[in-house]
Formats: structure tokens, C-alpha cells, sequence
């Protein structure tokens, strides 16, 4: 369900090794919100790469994929479900579109935050990078 981020209270953490993505979801660093649930919180990218680029994040913080643990794997799934749903919202459904999650430094992952993008609006290469 789309989320009108002005009518949320940002919650105030003060810690120093927040990453972007918490200051995110703490309401610290603005963001372009185009989902949200308790779970999990999609965004659109910065610096987007296509038409449509969405991050999808746990808000629950765990640094990558391959640091994620047997007690993450109701959030990962939620969070697969929930990048289907965002992409449908979001149009890229029908057309096509491709989920990406980066696992470490030559991976390109620049936040140590597990994310994942969401990408589509236009053909899309293979292979990538």
C-alpha cells in the first residue's frame, strides 16, 4: 500500500554507525517513499539506472544477503513478495523487470544494508555489469 511519508513522525536514533538506508527509515534523511509496511520500505533511487529504479530494504538491518540468518528468512521472503507488488504499482510489471541485490564491495553494493533494486521502464541487457 503507497504511503504518504509527510503524515509519518520521524523516529530520531542517535548513532553515529547508522547507515544511509536506517536514516532512511528513521525519517533522519528524506526519501521519495512509494511503499511501506512493518516490515519493509521502498524508495526511489537517487541515482536511478532505468525509467523506474526502486530500492526495496528490510528495515530490520542486515548487511547483505550473504549475512542474512535463519530468523531473516520471513522478512527475505516478505521482501520478494513485496518487489513484485512495488513493480506492479509502479508499472514495470507487465513489460518486465529485473530484481538486483549486490553482495559485497565487487558486487558494487555500496551501503552495507541488504537492498534490493528494482528496475524496469526499458529493455534491459544480458549479462549485466
Amino acid at each position: 500500500m503507497p504511503v504518504d511519508e509527510t503524515a509519518r513522525t520521524p523516529q530520531v536514533q542517535n548513532s553515529m554507525s547508522q547507515t544511509l538506508f536506517e536514516k532512511i527509515v528513521a525519517r533522519e534523511i528524506p526519501a521519495t517513499i512509494v511503499y511501506e509496511d512493518d516490515l519493509v520500505l521502498a524508495f526511489k533511487d537517487i541515482n536511478p539506472q532505468a525509467p523506474v529504479h526502486i530500492l526495496l530494504i528490510p528495515k530490520k538491518p542486515i548487511t547483505r544477503i550473504g549475512a542474512a540468518q535463519a530468523e531473516d528468512e520471513r522478512v527475505l521472503g516478505h521482501l520478494l513478495l513485496k518487489a513484485a507488488e512495488v513493480a506492479r504499482q509502479s508499472g514495470i510489471a507487465e513489460s518486465g523487470y529485473r530484481l538486483v541485490f549486490n553482495n559485497g564491495r565487487n558486487a558494487g553494493e555500496a551501503v552495507p544494508h541488504l537492498h534490493c533494486h528494482i528496475l524496469g521502464g526499458r529493455p534491459m541487457n544480458w549479462p549485466p555489469g
